[in-house]
């Protein structure tokens, strides 16, 4: 049976994916509350880390330190940063880069971080699995880092720079503990906002929304990992 981690930054995330699941134990890692289960024939373990790319990266490593876990997924919302992305629409993480570490003092590029690099590629199995099981997708870099997205010059100066089609705040530090511990990983957002003037208010509205139809993709995934013989 494929054992399945899964992080998420907020309880709105997290309580709609726990739907899914058969909770067969609730247990907390110094303040992280672990909820253990089964998801279809799937043995998963879900995980809320908080906001931000340190309490993702901690959570990240406990995880990895106390659980061993075959898979770890990282999922739910983003601020969309390209034109052609509307409200709901998903992303399935090709790479994630790292948008606000900058040692371009150093003669590095912006988003270079030693010993990794600037882009961190997602586990292409799990790519194939996910695309194999999301109708309606758009696959790319996801950018993260620790500012929620507000003013339109930023979100394209980040698109432009990095490719990225999306912004948030967890993902990439994710990706970067998981590649320094060889544990597959993906990413996975879907679209709450885009940055401009009213970009709270949007995101606060389409939260619940968009955090539905990424919990609704996660479950196509783990079902299909859980059939899968690999």
């Amino acid at each position: 049976m494929k054992y399945i981690g899964i992080i998420f930054a907020m309880d709105e995330e997290l309580n709609e994916l726990l739907k899914f699941l058969k909770i067969e134990k609730e247990y907390s890692i110094f303040d992280l509350k672990f909820y253990e289960g089964i998801i279809g024939n799937a043995y998963c373990v879900l995980v809320k880390s908080g906001v931000g790319k340190v309490n993702a990266a901690r959570c990240c490593q406990i995880l990895i330190d106390n659980i061993k876990v075959d898979y770890i997924f990282n999922i739910g919302v983003a601020g969309g940063i390209s034109n052609d992305l509307n409200i709901g629409d998903i992303i399935i993480g090709k790479s994630l880069v790292q948008h606000d570490f900058d040692i371009t003092a150093f003669n590095h590029e912006k988003g270079y971080i030693p010993n990794v690099g600037t882009y961190i590629d997602c586990d292409q199995y799990l790519v194939n699995i996910a695309k194999k099981c999301i109708d309606k997708f758009n696959l790319g870099v996801i950018a993260s880092g620790d500012i929620f997205c507000t003013e339109l010059k930023m979100g394209e100066k980040i698109n432009n720079k990095f490719g990225a089609l999306c912004v948030e705040m967890e993902g990439a530090s994710i990706a970067q503990v998981c590649y320094l511990s060889n544990i597959p990983f993906l990413v996975l957002r879907s679209i709450s906002d885009t940055p401009n003037n009213d970009n709270v208010i949007t995101y606060e509205e389409f939260l619940k929304s968009s955090s539905k139809t990424i919990a609704l993709s996660m479950k196509k995934i783990i079902d299909e990992l859980s059939n899968d013989k690999l």
